[in-house]
This record gives C-alpha cells, sequence and structure tokens, in this order.
C-alpha cells in the first residue's frame, strides 16, 4: 500500500517484520522509477486493534531504529483497511509510539524522546543560502 504522509511511503503488510531482508531490497524499492521522489519503505504487522510493529528502510538513510512518519502512514494505513482502531502503539527497533488519527483529520504521534546532540551554531551558517556559491 503506497501512503503519503509528507513524504512518499510504500508498506507490506507481513506476518513477521523480522523475517525479510528488509536492508537488502529497501534500497531497490526506494529508487524504483514507481517512486520518483523515492520512497520510505516499510514492513508493518498488526499485532492487535491497537498495535503495529514496523520496521522501516529510510530513503536517502537506510535501515532506522525509528521513522515517525512511517509510523504515522502505517497507522493511517491499518485504520483506512479497517485492521486497527484510530488510535494506535506502533513498535518500532528503537521503541514505542502512540499514533492516533482524530477525528478532525490530524494525525498526532506521541512517545519518548532524548537528546541525541547539543551544540552551537555560528549565526553565519545561518545565513548561507543555496543560491549562493559555498565557500571556498
Amino acid at each position: 500500500m503506497a501512503v503519503s504522509m509528507g513524504n512518499p511511503h510504500v508498506i507490506f503488510w507481513v506476518d513477521d517484520v523480522d523475517a525479510y531482508d528488509l536492508g537488502g531490497f529497501g534500497p531497490n524499492i526506494e529508487t524504483d522509477p514507481m517512486f520518483p521522489e523515492r520512497a520510505n519503505v516499510s514492513l508493518a504487522h498488526v499485532t492487535a486493534r491497537d498495535a503495529i510493529t514496523v520496521r522501516t528502510w529510510e530513503r536517502g538513510v537506510g535501515l532506522t531504529k525509528a521513522c515517525g512518519t512511517a509510523a504515522c502512514a502505517a497507522a493511517v494505513a491499518a485504520i483506512r483497511k479497517g485492521l486497527t482502531d484510530r488510535c494506535v502503539t506502533v513498535t518500532l527497533p528503537g521503541g514505542p509510539l502512540t499514533i492516533e488519527w482524530r477525528d478532525d483529520g490530524h494525525v498526532w504521534m506521541t512517545g519518548p524522546i532524548e537528546a541525541e546532540f547539543e551544540g552551537v551554531i555560528d549565526p553565519e551558517t545561518l545565513s548561507w543560502s543555496v543560491t549562493q556559491r559555498e565557500p571556498a
């Protein structure tokens, strides 16, 4: 099932998300001509009316521990197919996220967070434009 959730996703519904070599075939599907902007590739398994397990090959990145848009896309696709309720826990290799597709059409994602990096950016770096030449 193909879904767009800010970026293109293709979801394969399987019985066991770990039984397939996603790292082997993910890059081929990501770059298939069917997806001119490339696509995130997910394996998903509905384990209960309120639970889905997902693994994702993220376009341009590779296998990921978590992909929020893939979790949202899998949840919305499962809801549209009548497989789950409108609020589900999506379990990814990096941990669980709660995804709710509200009646107003908005999709809400909640889950744990942790800091990955802290640093200081030179304000001059932020003023650089893609229309300017890269500094030598």
